[in-house]
């Protein structure tokens, strides 16, 4: 048997944990000093922007078109193992442009995903307003409705990919703390960890994922391994909404978003809205700013002016793991190591990204990469 040890139980680790429990021949140890899903996946929306995203070719683009692909098995995948369904909403997404907009960038993109197999559709102000009456259209010039794209509840799915890993044979270690690694020094500058350390026992490994978010860094300074990387945070706010039914009546329920602003329904009456965008300052500190949730609500109201009678039943804050100086995610080999993989850093994506990101990491350990 492969020993493979995943390190960080956030949704890319517990669905890199699910795609490897399919795989025969491996076995699956997790660790994590968190319980699973409770640091940057706890403060997504799981907003699935993929269609509508304006990248097109490449990986950023293959990443994002696998991942709505695996979404649409996952989820049934999911819901059939653990006999619960998964909050998933297939409504779509609809895109509000405003004065200034540049339409012809949106029709090049709908050409090219129509030659793509998707569709996208252009919507001008007055078809806006009648199939979306919740949205003041005073500002809105028009929108792109995608509806292909989706969104997830990032918890939920974060669980169910963790219970089923488990039942697949999968083993989950939480409140454990890495304490070092055993590395074994191969020819031609190439090492080989073949050993984690944890404060509740010694892993042996075959492999190494290292899917740890914002606890990549520190990781591997721990062990003055010169990765080259530096994950820094960005802090996220976002607020829950209740209201006595939804925003719009019977009408469509896609994901609303505009003005960096997303309105999420949640099923019944109950939204979120998010979410802000906050950068460390010189040291490195990142704190949450109160007057950067009144700007994301007024931004909110102006969109929804409903939101203003909602009540605010849940108010929460989170950090996004971002790789500084380089793109992400950082999906690939730790430099130096032949066994050691990452997976991290995806900043704002990593919801959506997360299938994918599996399906990489399963495909280089299946192929030795």
């Amino acid at each position: 048997m492969t020993r493979v040890v995943i390190v960080g139980c956030g949704i890319i680790g517990a669905a890199i944990a699910y795609e490897l429990s399919l795989v025969s021949g491996l076995t699956v140890t997790v660790v994590d000093r968190h319980p699973p899903a409770t640091q940057s996946t706890a403060a997504a929306l799981g907003v699935l922007m993929g269609v509508i995203s304006h990248k097109t070719k490449g990986r950023a683009w293959a990443l994002r078109r696998d991942s709505m692909a695996r979404y649409e098995t996952l989820i049934p995948e999911l819901e059939a193992c653990n006999g619960y369904a998964i909050p998933f909403n297939r409504q779509g997404i609809l895109m509000l442009g405003f004065e200034g907009e540049n339409w012809h960038r949106w029709q090049e993109l709908a050409t090219i995903r129509r030659e793509q197999g998707f569709h996208l559709e252009l919507m001008d102000q007055p078809t806006v307003r009648s199939h979306y009456p919740q949205i003041d259209c005073s500002r809105v010039t028009g929108a792109i409705y995608s509806p292909s794209d989706r969104q997830v509840n990032p918890t939920t799915i974060t669980k169910a990919l963790v219970e089923a890993a488990q039942k697949n044979g999968a083993t989950f270690n939480f409140g454990v703390n890495v304490e070092g690694w055993e590395i074994t020094q191969l020819g031609h500058g190439q090492k080989l960890c073949q050993r984690l350390n944890t404060d509740s026992g010694s892993l042996p490994a075959d492999w190494v994922v290292v899917a740890a978010g914002l606890g990549t860094t520190p990781l591997l300074q721990s062990q003055s391994l010169p990765s080259g990387l530096t994950i820094k945070p960005v802090l996220g706010q976002a607020l829950k909404f209740r209201f006595r039914e939804p925003l719009g009546g019977n009408h469509p329920q896609p994901v609303i978003t505009g003005d960096d602003v997303h309105i999420v329904p949640l099923g019944g009456s109950e939204y979120w809205v998010g979410a802000t965008v906050e950068f460390p300052d010189p040291s490195g500190e990142v704190q949450p700013q109160l007057q950067q949730v009144d700007f994301l609500l007024e931004r909110a109201i102006a969109i929804c002016p409903a939101l203003a009678q909602g009540e605010i039943i849940h108010q929460w804050h989170g950090l996004r793991p971002r790789p500084e100086g380089r793109p992400a995610p950082v999906i690939g080999p730790l430099a130096g190591f032949g066994n050691v993989l990452l997976a991290t850093g995806h900043y704002r994506n990593g919801v959506l990204l997360a299938p994918a990101t599996a399906l990489e990491i399963r495909q280089m350990i299946n192929g030795g990469i």
